[in-house]
């Protein structure tokens, strides 16, 4: 079964950012879009656009592993694997309900020196809503500058 590859990106950041740049280069498949407006807004633009999609391999960057996390809670039988960035998991837009535990596979990278979403408060709110957590503080700032071009996303998407 073919896997549907999909970047999210952040709140200020866009499909041509760094990270969606990256992902166009090295993995032409995978579905970029802009997201723009309310988390609403963004949410129903991102249920549209996998509606017809099942298998995902969804990556989602600060905000943007927000709307996977909520996503994934949502569609929890389309989604195969999250990997989050600097994901802010700690905003209250997200909304998971009371003692949802996620069984998919989640890993998350998150840089002790983000000075955007706090790492510490993440982790904590990973460990209660995802049951299979790879997750790894790496030292780094909110946008894994250092981090992200060294990551093998070919491992990491399953390619």
């Amino acid at each position: 079964m073919k896997k549907n590859l999909v970047f999210i990106h952040g709140l200020e950041s866009t499909a041509q950012g760094t990270k969606g740049q990256y992902f166009q280069e090295h993995f032409p498949e995978m579905i970029i879009e802009n997201f723009t407006g309310s988390f609403i807004e963004r949410m129903n633009k991102l249920n549209q656009l996998l509606s017809p999609r099942d298998n995902l391999v969804i990556v989602g960057s600060s905000y943007g592993g927000t709307m996977a996390a909520q996503y994934a809670t949502e569609n929890e039988n389309k989604v195969k694997k999250l990997i989050l960035l600097a994901p802010a998991l700690n905003l209250r837009e997200l909304k998971i309900p009371q003692n949802k535990v996620l069984p998919l596979p989640v890993i998350i990278y998150h840089g002790t020196k983000d000075d955007v979403v706090n790492p510490y408060a993440v982790k904590d709110v990973a460990q209660k809503i995802f049951c299979t957590l790879d997750h790894h503080l790496v030292d780094d700032d909110h946008s894994l500058h250092v981090t992200f071009p060294l990551l093998d996303w070919n491992h990491l998407l399953d390619i």
